[in-house]
């Protein structure tokens, strides 16, 4: 029965229902890649200001540079293993999308609120927790018996 079952480079098997993925699925992984990409346009925007600009702390521009690209491989690690119907990305999605809305609701805050860039960064989150439990995203990313 082992031999049968296909395995993946990671060691992991494969999804039980890896050739239908479910709509509420797909929406999930297209929100965290969509947040993946943009981070990544912002690790760029960072790499390029700080090739181009004079930082007040280097140590400082360093380390945030080097969150925003932690952050990026972490929302493309959580992007396929969404779409691969992984068990444990819901728990990433869910914490990932609580610290955008504190994010946001600092950004809602203050004598420079934006409340646009925080509707931006809420609107998504909430849809994606929504989505992680739903129904069909639970079935898709349950462990199998």
């Amino acid at each position: 029965m082992n031999a049968e079952r296909n395995i993946d480079v990671l060691g992991d098997e494969p999804p039980v229902n890896a050739g239908r993925r479910p709509f509420a699925l797909l929406l999930l992984a297209f929100i965290v890649g969509l947040e993946c990409l943009l981070l990544g346009g912002i690790s760029v925007f960072l790499i390029i200001e700080l090739v181009v600009e004079v930082p007040t702390s280097y140590a400082s521009a360093i380390a945030l540079l080097v969150i925003a690209l932690i952050a990026t491989a972490w929302l493309f690690a959580l992007t396929l293993n969404t779409l691969r119907g992984a068990p444990w990305v819901r728990a990433g999605v869910v914490v990932w999308q609580l610290l955008q809305i504190a994010v946001a609701v600092g950004l809602l805050q203050g004598e420079t609120a934006r409340p646009d860039l925080a509707w931006a960064l809420l609107a998504p989150s909430i849809v994606a927790i929504v989505l992680a439990f739903t129904r069909p995203v639970l079935a898709a990313t349950a462990r199998p018996a």
